[in-house]
């Protein structure tokens, strides 16, 4: 036999093609997202092609973790929604295929996925992730693409200021250029007005060669001692023909060494986050110890030359502060005052600063544990997406790329939501390093089940209904009846013996509120521990029901008014919270819940008090009418 059949065939191709073109797509969002965050600080710099290039094929490699989980989302929701929708999951279901063994080599596709993300984060990840740091932090420093514009300030030249009237289209030329430089700080500013320049590099493009036409230079007389106090500063006045300025400027693209990021928990596997967290923890230990040991010094203990004994017999003296301090002279106190003031400054910059070494070695190793337990939830979320999307296409029922997108989209940045969220608690200490990088997971693994049941089982989770229901019975709302004249009725009803019916479950129904005692608080030990049914009151209901159902072949619309009015009424609600009897005793074991529930069932009961009065008066209202009716057809 066979292990792969042409079932798992045909499952593979329409899954692995749509995943192919999904994680594409998802990988290129994700960049261009990831592009948009530097494109103020990397635009402007005249990169070449291939750092470009670079660029972006590092940071797909170090977005390619978190694009696999939308992509295996996105791309299950579209095959079995497609499935779905053109009865091909409907058809190996009555051929007695169940979901699980459909989704079985998808599920064995989707484990070997998770498995290569994780090899892929903590080998190729760490490495990407180092060299992209480099790249970006070596594009931010490079010098931007020279590009004076007309008619403003440029100031990306560090010292100068430079502004040009016009340029030359055709040669190149600046017309109408006024600098102002502070290269030899603000007390020298040199002030340079000339016709026309020329800007070219130079041959190491290091340097601007800055060619000036028919121009003057000013430039102030730099002062002894101070020069705010002089009231009128001299300047040099130079005028030129022809004069050529060096300015530094580097426009070369210079990569940083990568061991500047090496440190970056981001940029480790997992040996290696465990070394860190190791050193940190070590780091950690030998500074609570140096901390120690300072409090422990002799030097820091003001030395008096008293004993500890004679010291106790100091304090234990009834010896006011005030009254020897207030014996001493001025200048003393001053002096005992400003030595407590440098004693105690001293001490708190002290523990401040030990205080923010620490703080950054905590910070450091919380990063570190995120880091480490994030390789393992973010190729578990590949699994358990697909146990959410599989499951929910097959449900849906709904192919191509409308529903489906809007679906995984909503998950997915619901899972975004709660992912950063933990991660950023984790990281600031307010939470667990575990806990917060898990709590996403914690998340997705009971909806996937929930999911991955209710779609072998066939259930419908989407019926709305279903749930206005539960939500109407947990607050204790009913329906209204609507009965509507019929247009066909093939047998009235008989008037006569349905009177009879009403006068007899009239009477009954205030037999049974005399005997109940609804208004009487209920026993709590025969609600909770006692599964006894109200059979009295269900046979009472029943009748009534059946009367109603008679009575809605009437032609009469006063009739058909006042069967509208009849409550609907739920037979078990005044009697117990649950129909399964383990249920009620662990509500009555649990004392809070149970008190809830006890004044819930007595809040029920007094309901069915009123509900048996509105029933008497509609079956009086329904009597009166059917005498009425009686004697017109009479006459």
């Amino acid at each position: 036999m066979r292990f792969i059949k042409k079932i798992d065939i045909f499952i593979l191709k329409a899954y692995s093609l749509l995943f192919v073109g999904t994680f594409f797509i998802c990988l290129f969002i994700f960049m261009m997202q990831f592009m948009w965050r530097y494109v103020d600080e990397l635009i402007g710099k005249g990169l070449t092609l291939d750092v470009l290039a670079h660029f972006f094929y590092y940071a797909g490699l170090t977005l390619m973790p978190m694009s696999l989980p939308l992509a295996i989302l996105l791309a299950s929701l579209i095959t079995f929604g497609n499935l779905g929708e053109r009865f091909e999951l409907l058809s190996m279901k009555a051929a007695g295929i169940p979901l699980v063994r459909i989704l079985r080599p998808l599920i064995i596709f989707n484990s070997l996925l998770c498995v290569g993300s994780f090899y892929f984060q903590n080998v190729t990840g760490p490495d990407a992730q180092k060299k992209l740091s480099t790249l970006v932090y070596s594009m931010k420093q490079k010098s931007p693409e020279l590009e004076i514009p007309e008619g403003i300030f440029y100031s990306e030249i560090p010292g100068y200021n430079i502004f040009v009237e016009e340029k030359g289209k055709e040669n190149g030329m600046l017309y109408g250029v006024m600098i102002y430089s502070t290269t030899d700080g603000y007390e020298d500013a040199q002030i340079v007005l000339a016709d026309s320049a020329e800007l070219q590099t130079t041959a190491d493009e290091k340097h601007l060669m800055l060619t000036l036409y028919a121009g003057e230079r000013f430039r102030n007389m730099q002062a002894q001692g101070n020069m705010m106090a002089r009231t009128n500063v001299p300047y040099m006045r130079e005028t030129f023909i022809k004069e050529i300025d060096l300015i530094p400027f580097d426009s070369n693209f210079d990569m940083m060494d990568a061991n500047l990021f090496s440190r970056n928990a981001q940029t480790k596997n997992l040996k290696e986050i465990e070394a860190g967290i190791d050193s940190l923890e070590h780091r950690s230990d030998s500074t609570g110890r140096a901390l120690f040991s300072y409090l422990q010094n002799s030097t820091y203990r003001r030395r008096t030359g008293v004993k500890k004994e004679d010291s106790l017999k100091i304090i234990n003296q009834t010896v006011s502060f005030d009254t020897v301090y207030s014996k001493l002279s001025t200048e003393q106190q001053q002096n005992i005052m400003r030595s407590a003031m440098q004693k105690s400054t001293v001490a708190t910059n002290e523990y401040e600063f030990r205080g923010l070494i620490s703080k950054d070695i905590d910070q450091s190793m919380r990063t570190h544990w995120v880091e480490w337990h994030k390789k393992f939830t973010l190729s578990l979320a590949c699994l358990f997406f697909f146990f959410i999307g599989a499951p929910l296409g097959a449900i849906i029922r709904k192919g191509g790329l409308g529903v489906p997108v809007v679906v995984s989209v909503a998950i997915f940045i619901f899972y975004y939501i709660v992912n950063v969220s933990g991660e950023k608690m984790a990281k600031s200490g307010e939470w667990v390093p575990w806990f917060g990088e898990w709590l996403s997971s914690m998340v997705l693994c009971p909806i996937g089940i929930f999911l991955t049941y209710k779609a072998n089982k066939d259930s419908a989770v989407f019926n709305i209904e279903a749930y206005v229901s539960v939500i109407r019975r947990i607050l204790g709302l009913r329906l209204s009846r609507h009965i509507a004249r019929k247009e066909v009725i093939i047998h009235d009803p008989d008037y006569p013996a349905t009177k009879a019916g009403l006068n007899e479950l009239a009477t009954d129904w205030q037999h049974y509120a005399q005997k109940v005692n609804l208004r009487r608080p209920p026993s709590y030990i025969r609600i909770f521990f006692r599964n006894i049914d109200d059979k009295e009151a269900m046979a009472l209901n029943e009748r009534m029901e059946s009367l109603i159902t008679i009575l809605s072949n009437s032609r009469d619309a006063a009739i058909l008014d006042t069967l509208n009015k009849f409550p609907i009424i739920s037979v078990h609600a005044h009697t117990r919270p649950f129909h399964n009897y383990k249920w009620n005793i662990v509500l009555g074991i649990v004392f809070p819940l149970g008190v809830f529930f006890y004044f819930r069932i007595w809040i029920y009961r007094l309901r069915l008090y009123k509900d048996i009065s509105q029933i008497r008066k509609c079956c009086g209202l329904i009597a009166g009418r059917i005498d009425k009716i009686l004697q017109t057809e009479q006459q």
